[in-house]
């Protein structure tokens, strides 16, 4: 079909992992244990919360919504990807691929924000104790986690809206999912007004989080470090740890996805970081 000089291409074809042709049955293998094991860890981990009553608290609550956004954040991109892997057909129509996109984006920075209201659970509840119960209510809790994915859906319309409202030339992926570069990178036409758009985005659903979860440890450390008893630092440290590990993970490989230069972007690069 034409629309105006450019060819209106309506399927993409993911390149995926083409350039490891002979391990693909091996990376197959590889992610399908992975992805069993990230459903399993995350259905436990809400259907834990959710039935004791014991962990019926904001940390919890915070965890089991990001739980369920990892969760449908990986159900958007990998089982397409492993029947890529085993399959011919790494077609995707235009509109999957525009969904694919949308939810992909929409969860990847709830999860951001999410990750963002963990830590400042963690600093008043590390920081100002005697005011945690007043200031982690229930409805505190709700709005933050309403605020983190509403968002999301903001910020995904935006980029995708801009995206796809591109003429697009050619119809390979170099990738195994609909990425905005990666995708972008098809277009007949200059992009770079909508990579600024991704550029401005990602500064502020990364760097913006980055830093505030940054001063709430800094808040947090200095006020462990006033506490007289070792046992006692240890365990406020301890409730700190796996948050902060996962936030080295995901902000750290986000950063580099999105913030480094256009021209540094392979597509190798690219496909591991994601993974």
């Amino acid at each position: 079909m034409e629309r105006g000089n450019h060819t209106l291409i309506t399927e993409f074809v993911f390149q995926g992992f083409s350039s490891f042709r002979e391990h693909q049955l091996g990376l197959f293998v590889v992610f399908l244990a992975l992805y069993v094991v990230t459903l399993a860890g995350n259905t436990v981990i809400v259907t834990i919360i959710r039935t004791d009553p014991h962990l019926h608290t904001p940390m919890y609550f915070f965890l089991s919504m990001l739980s369920s956004s990892e969760t449908i954040y990986t159900l958007v991109i990998l089982p397409r990807m492993l029947s890529s892997l085993v399959g011919t057909n790494r077609s995707i129509s235009r509109a999957g691929c525009a969904t694919q996109m949308f939810f992909f984006v929409t969860f990847g920075i709830t999860n951001c924000f999410l990750l963002t209201a963990m830590g400042y659970d963690r600093y008043v509840a590390i920081c100002n104790p005697l005011r945690y119960s007043v200031i982690m209510n229930k409805r505190g809790c709700v709005q933050l986690v309403g605020g983190a994915c509403g968002i999301g859906l903001i910020v995904a319309t935006t980029q995708v809206t801009s995206v796809f409202r591109l003429p697009f030339c050619a119809t390979k992926v170099a990738h195994f999912f609909c990425d905005i570069r990666p995708v972008m990178k098809l277009s007949c036409v200059d992009t770079s007004v909508n990579e600024t758009l991704t550029v401005i985005i990602s500064v502020l659903v990364l760097v913006v989080p980055m830093g505030l979860v940054f001063i709430s440890y800094v808040l947090i450390v200095s006020t462990i470090l006033k506490i007289p008893s070792a046992r006692g630092r240890k365990k406020a440290f301890a409730t700190c740890a796996s948050h902060l590990t996962v936030v080295v993970v995901h902000y750290g490989c986000a950063s580099v996805a999105y913030l480094k230069p256009k021209s540094e972007n392979t597509r190798d690069q690219d496909q591991l970081i994601s993974i």
